[in-house]
C-alpha cells in the first residue's frame, strides 16, 4: 500500500500529476456515490487547485507537505466557500465564509479539499442513519451502517474516494466508523488540534482528527493539523516525548460489556503484541457504566445550549422545526437537565463524576504506559435494524471515557468477525500521541 508520504512524493516527482489524482478521485465517487451516499458537495474548484499544484511542481516552486492530496471533510467542520450543513435541513444550504485552522493547515500544505460528505445530523448518533439526506452505506457490505458521527469520513477512505478525510470526535464518532469501516481512526489529546471552525456537538470534549488507512498515515496528518492556535484558547503545543522499548499495557475487563466474539480477537491481539515485543500486561477495569452515563448528560446540557443559536433569525432555520428525531431527542433532554439544575441534582453531579474519571485514567496511567481495550462492544447491524435508543448508545461505552478525560485514543483495525471489522483500541496519556502511533504500527 502506498503510504501518504509517498504518494506525495510521486506528485512531486511527476510520476502522478494531482491533476490526475483528483480526476481518478471523482471518477470512483461519480461510479460508488450513489450507492454509498458518502459527499454530499463537491468541491468545483478542485481540478483547478490541482492544476495550479502541478503547475508549481513544473515551475520547480515549493509545494506543502501534502501536495495533490485530496481529503474529504465531514460536514460540520468550516471550508470557505463550501456547504457546511452538518447533515441537517437546519443548515441545508450554509455556505461558509471562513475556513476551521485545521482546513487553512492543510490548504498551506497544498492538500486538495475535494467535497463536504455525509454525518449523522448535528453529529448526534453512532450508526450514520440519522443524516437528513440519508444514511451513508458502508463500504465493506453496504447493508450495514458504517458506523457514526463520522460516517461519511470513515466511508470515503474505506470506499478510495479520497487519501485521508477529517472527521469530528465527541464520544467515539472517529473511533466508532473507524472500527466499523475497518480504517484507522485518531481521536487527538482534548487541545492538541484547534476546533476553530468546528459546529460544535459539545465544546468540551470535541475534537478533530484524522481517519486514514494506516497509523504511518495518521500520524503524517497529525503532525501536519496539531498545533496551538489563537483562536482557541485550549490548544496547546506539547513537547516531544521519548518512546519506550517496553510498554506496560492495561488490558480492560471488558467481561460485562463486549461480545465474547469482540473480546476474544481484542484479547489475542494484545497478547500476541506482548509476546512479540516483550511487553508486560496488566489487567485493568474502567468505570464504563458511570462513564456512559456522565457522558451523555454533559452532551445532552452542551448540545442544548450550544443549538441555542439555531434560532431562524441569524443563519439556518429554527432548529426545533426542522432537525430529526435524534436532535430533538437531545435538545429535549438537556432542556429538562438545564431546568432542573437549580437543584444541582443532574449537572454538577456529572461534573464531580467527569473529574472522577479523569483522576481514574491519571491513576491507571502512574501503573501502565498504555490501556488497550475494544473500540466498539459488537460488530455493525443492519442499516434500519430496529435498534433501541440503550442499544445504539451502547455502542459509544468503551469511547466515551475517553473525551471527558481529554486523553488520546486511536482505532486500529483488528479483524473480522463474520466479515464485518471490528477495531482495537489504544489510549494514552495527555500528548502522548507517539506511544498510540508507535505501538499502532506495531499492531497493523
Amino acid at each position: 500500500m502506498t503510504s501518504l508520504s509517498q504518494k506525495v512524493s510521486q506528485i512531486k516527482s511527476g510520476k502522478l500529476t494531482a491533476m490526475q489524482n483528483v480526476n481518478n478521485f471523482l471518477t470512483a465517487i461519480d461510479k460508488k456515490n450513489k450507492d454509498l451516499n458518502i459527499y454530499l458537495h463537491l468541491n468545483s474548484e478542485a481540478m483547478k487547485q490541482a492544476e495550479e499544484i502541478d503547475l508549481k511542481i513544473k515551475q520547480k516552486k515549493e509545494t506543502g507537505k501534502l501536495a495533490g492530496l485530496c481529503v474529504a471533510i465531514k460536514s460540520n467542520i468550516s471550508v470557505q466557500g463550501l456547504i457546511t450543513n452538518c447533515a441537517s435541513k437546519v443548515l441545508e444550504d450554509y455556505v461558509s465564509p471562513y475556513d476551521a485552522t485545521v482546513i487553512k493547515k492543510l490548504k498551506d500544505e497544498d492538500a486538495i479539499i475535494l467535497g463536504m460528505v455525509n454525518m449523522d445530523e448535528f453529529a448526534c448518533g453512532g450508526s450514520g442513519e440519522t443524516s437528513a439526506f440519508g444514511p451513508t452505506k458502508n463500504p465493506v457490505n453496504p447493508e450495514l451502517i458504517p458506523g457514526g458521527s463520522s460516517s461519511g469520513p470513515g466511508a470515503a477512505v474505506a470506499a478510495d474516494l479520497c487519501d485521508f478525510s477529517l472527521g469530528s470526535d465527541t464520544g467515539g464518532s472517529i473511533r466508532n466508523p473507524a472500527s466499523h469501516c475497518g480504517i484507522v481512526g485518531l481521536k487527538p489529546t482534548y487541545g492538541a488540534v484547534s476546533r476553530y471552525g468546528l459546529l460544535d456537538l459539545c465544546m468540551s470534549f470535541d475534537t478533530i482528527g484524522p481517519m486514514t488507512k494506516t497509523v504511518e498515515d495518521s500520524q503524517f496528518i497529525f503532525d501536519i493539523i496539531k498545533g496551538q492556535d489563537n483562536f482557541d484558547t485550549t490548544t496547546k503545543d506539547y513537547p516531544e516525548i521519548k518512546l519506550k522499548k517496553k510498554y506496560k499495557i492495561g488490558l480492560v475487563d471488558v467481561e460485562k460489556y463486549a461480545k465474547p466474539e469482540v473480546k476474544k480477537i481484542i484479547y489475542e491481539k494484545t497478547e500476541q503484541l506482548a509476546k512479540k515485543h516483550g511487553y508486560e500486561i496488566k489487567k485493568v477495569s474502567l468505570p464504563l457504566d458511570i462513564a456512559l452515563e456522565t457522558y451523555y448528560l454533559l452532551v445532552y446540557v452542551e448540545f442544548f445550549s450550544a443549538t441555542r443559536k439555531y434560532d431562524g433569525r441569524r443563519f439556518g432555520k429554527k432548529i426545533e422545526n426542522f432537525a430529526g428525531h435524534e436532535v430533538l431527542r437531545r435538545i429535549l433532554g438537556g432542556s429538562e437537565i438545564s431546568k432542573a439544575e437549580y437543584h444541582g441534582k443532574y449537572y454538577r453531579e456529572a461534573l464531580k463524576a467527569r473529574e472522577f474519571l479523569r483522576q481514574q485514567f491519571e491513576n491507571l496511567f502512574e501503573e501502565v504506559d498504555l490501556i488497550i481495550l475494544p473500540t466498539v462492544p459488537r460488530t455493525a447491524h443492519k442499516i434500519g435494524e430496529d435498534i433501541t435508543v440503550e442499544e445504539m448508545y451502547a455502542y459509544d461505552i468503551f469511547t466515551c471515557p475517553v473525551n471527558p478525560a481529554g486523553i488520546p485514543g486511536i482505532s486500529i483495525p483488528a479483524g473480522m468477525i463474520d466479515k464485518k471489522p471490528i477495531g482495537l483500541q489504544i489510549l494514552a496519556p495527555h500528548g502522548h500521541e507517539d506511544f498510540l502511533f508507535d505501538v499502532g504500527k506495531k499492531l497493523e
